[in-house]
Formats: structure tokens, C-alpha cells, sequence
């Protein structure tokens, strides 16, 4: 998909991208995709130095998974009856 990509497909990409954004949002968008290729690194370098005997374990990796967290019980909620015959206060 990206192989047939030619120069002028790049160029009306940006077009569209500038449109789009604006020019003053560019630098603070740019500048949030590279923190997220950043962590996104750091994760990835993170889970391949991880211990690989306890990866290789099934039973130790089960274990250190979390419980998800309790779902909340509902709550009865009853509407009032509101009377709609219009009484004159006097």
C-alpha cells in the first residue's frame, strides 16, 4: 500500500494535514506523536528485558495477572409520581 506512494501523494498529504490542523497546532501535534514513539520504545525495550524464565512459565505469568476490578452493584431508582392537575394556591 505504502509502496505506491509518489512524491505528490506526500505533498497533498501534508496539504490536507495543514488544512486540517492549522499551522500553530502543528509543532504541539508533532511534538506529542514523538512523545508517544518515545514511551511506545520504552515499553517495547521494557517487555524484552523482562525475565525471560518467568515469561516462559505459564503458571508464574497467570499469576501475575490482575483481577479486573469489582463491577458496582445497581442502584433501584424510582421515579415520584408528580401530579399534573394544576391547583390554584389561595
Amino acid at each position: 500500500m505504502l509502496a505506491n506512494l509518489q512524491g505528490w501523494h506526500l505533498i497533498v498529504i501534508l496539504a490536507i494535514v495543514l488544512l486540517l490542523f492549522g499551522a500553530p497546532k502543528l509543532p504541539g501535534l508533532a511534538r506529542s506523536v514523538g512523545q508517544s514513539m518515545r514511551i511506545f520504545k520504552s515499553e517495547v525495550k521494557t517487555m524484552k528485558s523482562d525475565d525471560p524464565a518467568a515469561a516462559a512459565d505459564p503458571a508464574t505469568a497467570a499469576s501475575t495477572i490482575a483481577d479486573p476490578a469489582p463491577v458496582a452493584t445497581p442502584v433501584d431508582v424510582t421515579a415520584t409520581p408528580v401530579s399534573t392537575d394544576a391547583k390554584p394556591n389561595s
